[in-house]
């Protein structure tokens, strides 16, 4: 396979966003079941309803839908259960009793509360029918009537017995974040299970079986979102799913590719990973309370737009992308040599300063929420570095951001831009890279457009990754500079 990260494949971000995705009709068919046997989501749901659920069996596990009252169908699922990796064939069998149609239930008496189970009443009577028969053919009456009690209670109480049992080979997760969350991991391991489930291929079995650990481990992170290494934790995983779909996917096109390899019309800046995970992810980080609530999500990369700095107001939610000496964040990672962080971590006080708020208000002048600015992009700007002198010394401020994502002060998405990526962000907008191709014997030209498709890359992994929650800037952070008339 190769190593190679982009975003999620067409196929994989189609999966799951509605019900039934590969088999419609299903969901008409329980639809109209569910209007007609249970309570269908609508404007008169109060936070006591109970709505009928349509459960959509994968091999990995569940999906409950409701039901909406206007024919539409759901968006998000409302509960996804993950069955565990290690699940024996009598424990695969568990998903269908534990997916199963909902009991029907008889109200009791008006005046004594509770149901009792269709099933329950239909065994009780014929337990009855089948004692009186017996004892009237001479089975003693203290050997019938056990029979006759207990035939009842175990069709009662059983089925929440072995619901229980049934429950403990699976993780499943309701709300509306961790749904979202989960419904992300579970298009893209839906994916990499088809994928393996037509190919021979070691690779994309294997991919499989990661991403079944990763769903699971995920399922369980989520009851521990409200810390914030749990949510390090998510958006790492969220980043390995998304390159082992990636990866699957390149490995697809390869097999049903007979002129070389999938990617022989790309640059070769393709042709390695981003970088591992980023060392902030991989530490134990600080509480959830540091982050700034509310925080919109990373919408990915803009291209710049034509509006001076100092004719516009200051932008939100911008990033700065920076490269840097190469480091290794442990024993057998890939080198860390560029680094994006929130324009928000440049006021941190453990910046060098006043020159990191002077950059911080030179980086979100006149851009569009969103917007990755790398360095190269401000030196540029700055008179092509001629004027950097009156800003700041950006020398300093980088190796000060380096400093703080090290020691976990604030979120950071680590990269190890391979080939002319890095070149390329480290140029200006409107510079060309040329590199000397020993085989062909000639220059290739890269230009702006090639830089352009690095940085869409970047953003566009960005925007697949944080999407709940955006980078965390740090905290005691300065003021910024008070906006320009």
């Amino acid at each position: 396979m190769t190593d190679t990260l982009r975003t999620p494949p067409p196929t994989a971000a189609a999966q799951h966003r509605r019900p039934f995705t590969l088999d419609p009709d299903r969901w008409e068919a329980d639809y109209a079941r569910a209007l007609r046997t249970g309570h269908v989501r609508d404007h008169t749901c109060t936070a006591e309803c109970e709505p009928v659920l349509v459960y959509e069996r994968t091999r990995w596990g569940w999906l409950a839908w409701t039901v909406p009252g206007d024919d539409t169908p759901p968006e998000q699922p409302h509960q996804i259960g993950v069955l565990t990796p290690t699940a024996s064939r009598m424990q695969r069998l568990s998903l269908r009793w534990l997916t199963r149609h909902p009991a029907h239930r008889i109200p009791l008496a008006p005046t004594v509360p509770g149901s009792l189970r269709l099933s329950a009443a239909a065994v009780a009577l014929i337990s009855l029918l089948a004692g009186l028969f017996a004892m009237g053919h001479g089975v003693p009456v203290e050997a019938a009537l056990p029979g006759m009690v207990l035939a009842p209670l175990l069709t009662e109480h059983l089925p929440r017995q072995l619901d229980a049992r049934a429950r403990e080979y699976f993780r499943s997760v309701e709300g509306d974040g961790s749904c979202r969350y989960l419904q992300r991991l579970a298009a893209l391991h839906t994916f990499l299970v088809q994928a393996a489930a037509g190919s021979d291929r070691h690779e994309l079995r294997r991919a499989a079986e990661i991403g079944q650990h990763l769903l699971w481990d995920a399922a369980g992170l989520l009851h521990t979102q409200d810390t914030r290494s749990a949510t390090a934790d998510r958006i790492a995983r969220e980043r390995l799913m998304v390159q082992l779909a990636d990866q699957a996917a390149q490995s697809l096109k390869r097999t049903h590719t007979e002129d070389g390899p999938a990617d022989a019309d790309q640059p070769g800046w393709h042709e390695r990973s981003l970088g591992p995970y980023p060392p902030g992810f991989e530490q134990t980080a600080q509480p959830a309370s540091r982050r700034t609530p509310g925080t919109p999500p990373l919408k990915g990369f803009h291209p710049m737009p034509q509006t001076q700095p100092d004719q516009a107001v200051r932008a939100a939610d911008v990033y700065l992308l920076f490269a840097h000496e190469p480091y290794y964040p442990g024993p057998g990672t890939q080198e860390i040599n560029t680094t994006v962080v929130a324009a928000g971590s440049l006021l941190h006080p453990r910046v060098c300063q006043p020159d990191g708020v002077r950059i911080h208000d030179l980086l979100t002048q006149g851009r569009q929420p969103g917007e990755i600015i790398p360095l190269s992009t401000l030196t540029h700007e700055l008179n092509g570095g001629a004027d950097w002198p009156a800003v700041g010394d950006w020398e300093r401020v980088t190796t000060d951001l380096v400093r703080l994502v090290h020691f976990g002060d604030c979120d950071a998405l680590s990269l190890g831009l391979p080939g002319i990526a890095r070149p390329l962000v480290c140029t200006g907008p409107h510079s060309h890279v040329r590199v000397y191709d020993a085989a062909a014997d000639e220059f290739i030209d890269y230009g702006p457009a090639a830089r352009a498709a690095a940085l869409a890359e970047v953003g566009a992994f960005l925007a697949s990754l944080v999407t709940e929650q955006d980078l965390w800037p740090g905290d005691g952070l300065l003021a910024p500079l008070a906006r320009r008339p």
